[in-house]
């Protein structure tokens, strides 16, 4: 009788389990490798070098990937996979500096989301592969191996970045969507860092897509990445507009940093950021 009562419970447990962790049973292997601990070095070890070719070679200068000739090629893919397990090496314990951490989580956040398109691809979505409750989602459900430990897309983000206190990570992570800011065709270094991220949060305000002034209705329409993370960048509308001034065009510093001005925000655009689909 045990036995009859059991067993059809058994899937009903099962159901309920996964509401708790939904993703559980859709998570992908893990990306990049185990290294034994005296094989792991410090972040500021770490090369990108292999990374910076791969985007100099798939990516154009505004941020659109050709995924379909990176997915065809074996021996990219496999390079690819190769800075995964690079990456992998770095230890968290071991000293290194805030610009060597940023780089490594920057360019890991961008790389583990390039590899998770190009497993799915063809696609015209990252929000077709991000399922909120049952199914795969690329966000939580694709780990990279650091020091032994995993850590999602969604872990990189807001566990790790947004706590390093570097608003302009905004502005350098990109989750493959035509309203991300422009993925750069090179890697993040440490001796560039602050040019790359000064250079990518200009490039963000000064396309329409993600930023608009109307000076008559004193209203600014911004990207939606300012009202997810606003608080990032200021706890009020002032102190936000005052950080990000200097990245604006001249001509809207004036009117983003007057109180009196309205904020909108403008419908994000999840549309793959896919050289084959890019208008032309």
């Amino acid at each position: 009788m045990a036995r009859t009562i059991l067993l059809p419970a058994f899937p009903i447990v099962y159901s309920i389990l996964l509401v708790f962790q939904p993703h559980v049973a859709d998570a992908r292997p893990p990306l990049g490798q185990n290294w034994s601990a005296v094989s792991q070095v410090s972040m500021n070890a770490i090369s990108h070098k292999n990374f910076d070719k791969l985007l100099k070679k798939y990516v154009d200068k505004d941020g659109f990937v050709n995924y379909g000739a990176w997915q065809k090629s074996t021996t990219d893919r496999k390079a690819l996979q190769d800075y995964l397990k690079q990456l992998s090496r770095a230890s968290r314990t071991k000293s290194a500096t805030k610009n060597a951490r940023l780089v490594f989580w920057i360019n890991a956040y961008n790389a583990v989301t390039i590899e998770g398109i190009l497993q799915v691809h063809p696609t015209t979505s990252i929000r077709n592969h991000t399922a909120k409750l049952f199914g795969y989602n690329i966000w939580k459900d694709l780990p990279l191996i650091v020091g032994r430990a995993q850590y999602s897309l969604h872990q990189i983000e807001h566990d790790i970045l947004r706590k390093m206190g570097e608003p302009r990570i905004h502005f350098a992570i990109v989750c493959a969507s035509i309203g991300c800011p422009r993925l750069r065709n090179e890697a993040y270094t440490t001796d560039k860092l602050q040019k790359q991220l000064a250079d990518n949060t200009r490039d963000f305000f000064s396309r329409v897509q993600n930023f608009r002034a109307d000076h008559r209705n004193r209203t600014i329409h911004v990207s939606a990445i300012l009202d997810w993370f606003g608080d990032d960048f200021g706890a009020t509308q002032a102190v936000r507009w005052t950080y990000l001034s200097p990245y604006l065009p001249k001509s809207v510093q004036t009117l983003a940093t007057d109180s009196r001005t309205v904020v909108r925000f403008l419908d994000y655009n999840w549309n793959l950021n896919d050289q084959a689909k890019r208008a032309r």
